[in-house]
């Protein structure tokens, strides 16, 4: 079977998608990834238009909060519109039997549809619960079950679904010149009816019995392979505890945070610091940093977690999950998109801390991070989710719920027959 991914050309949705499509590839299924040229050596078809999401991350990296969100989902769906164009031609001239599409590459499945396809959804990112009974992604509320909280989380899916209505203007009228009649009122409307998969393990999440039946929750997908080589200066560590700290490869433009990260560990003489900070910040901008301070723009990320005593994240899914995996306690500094989200899930399954930007000073992070570090309740609850990812085995299940749900299994016997 030949599987065609549509994936946010970014390493925090590439990565688990890419280590997701190398599983399957090992399964004999063809993969490509379809706009795309950053697929970790796998194929690929670059589309003919340009990469909005790319394009913008320059300013989008300066942004938080509300403004973010809505500079980033335009973004998203001027690519969405690019893609639903083009992709009837895309996917007969390479032979595409079925599409494995992210979720946050908003309505790109109406191209599926309106081909009469088979696709699969899976959020690399947190999964978009559009019930009502837990706090949509976007929100870092606590997840409660009284009728006030409720209301709230109904609200929250409101707001958002205004936002979406707002951008979502040249996708509609795509949807209605090729005849497909959707209820954009219903969030959940064009989501597979086959499977819709979700990177993160149950453990992590909030408890709710009101997922969709086709909503799967797995556990991470990397694995490490695929990744480019990136150099670090391992000499250099000291021996001392690592504190690794990264704001991600979106909203890593604000100088400021990586000042306080810097002047938090700082305070503590018994700590070293490691510090990515991506390709939006020069170095030199963040001033005097301790000599046992690494600051370097990419950072192996999953090598340096296996020897961190705490990390210190904007909360994307993929680096809490990996410091997850390795049992890492986290210190979280939510910005925008699911991260609040994320955040939420720390504070409730108690592996970590959570503050906010307008909290962010030195003396309050290196507090919260002495905490992080000086009750066991963090560390031990972080090895118990260490031990549930181990067991969940995510990409082997992602892979088995696609090959299930796309009848790939029953197709390649019956070739072989």
């Amino acid at each position: 079977m030949k599987l065609g991914f549509i994936c946010i050309g970014l390493p925090g949705h590439l990565n688990p998608m890419t280590a997701l499509a190398r599983q399957l590839q090992a399964r004999n299924h063809e993969v490509v990834f379809l706009y795309s040229s950053g697929a970790a050596g796998l194929p690929f078809v670059p589309g003919p238009e340009k990469d909005h999401i790319n394009e913008n991350r320059p300013e989008a990296s300066k942004k938080q909060g509300e403004d973010a969100l809505q500079f980033s989902v335009r973004s998203v769906f001027a690519q969405t519109e690019a893609i639903l164009k083009s992709l009837p031609a895309i996917v007969k001239a390479n032979g595409i039997d079925a599409l494995i599409i992210d979720t946050v590459q908003f309505y790109a499945e109406l191209g599926a549809m309106q081909l009469g396809m088979p696709y699969v959804h899976v959020a690399n990112g947190l999964h978009w619960d559009y019930s009502g009974y837990t706090p949509l992604c976007l929100y870092g509320w606590p997840h409660e079950t009284t009728p006030a909280a409720l209301a709230r989380n109904r609200e929250g899916v409101a707001k958002w679904a205004n936002l979406l209505g707002s951008a979502n203007g040249g996708v509609k009228a795509h949807a209605e010149s090729v005849g497909l009649k959707i209820d954009w009122n219903d969030l959940d409307s064009t989501i597979s009816p086959l499977a819709s998969i979700s990177q993160v393990p149950r453990a992590f999440d909030f408890e709710s019995s009101h997922w969709p039946s086709q909503f799967h929750h797995t556990g991470p997908f990397h694995n490490g392979q695929g990744r480019e080589k990136v150099d670090f200066p391992w000499e250099r560590l000291t021996g001392e505890p690592i504190i690794y700290a990264s704001m991600g490869t979106i909203l890593n433009g604000q100088v400021d945070v990586f000042r306080t990260i810097v002047a938090a560990v700082a305070k503590n003489k018994n700590l070293q610091l490691v510090l990515s900070i991506g390709d939006q910040v020069d170095p030199k901008q963040i001033g005097p940093v301790p000599n046992n301070a690494i600051i370097a723009r990419r950072v192996p990320q999953l090598e340096v977690l296996k020897q961190a005593t705490v990390c210190i994240t904007h909360a994307g899914l993929n680096t809490v999950l990996e410091s997850l995996a390795q049992g890492v306690p986290q210190l979280a500094i939510p910005v925008t998109y699911d991260q609040p989200g994320v955040a939420a899930r720390i504070a409730y399954q108690k592996t970590g801390i959570a503050t906010s930007l307008d909290k962010l000073t030195p003396d309050h992070l290196a507090f919260l991070l002495n905490e992080v570090l000086t009750e066991p309740i963090y560390r031990e609850n972080a090895r118990k989710l260490q031990r549930a990812i181990t067991e969940a085995n995510g990409l082997s299940v992602a892979a088995d719920l696609i090959e299930k749900s796309l009848g790939a299994r029953e197709k390649a016997s019956a070739a072989a027959g």
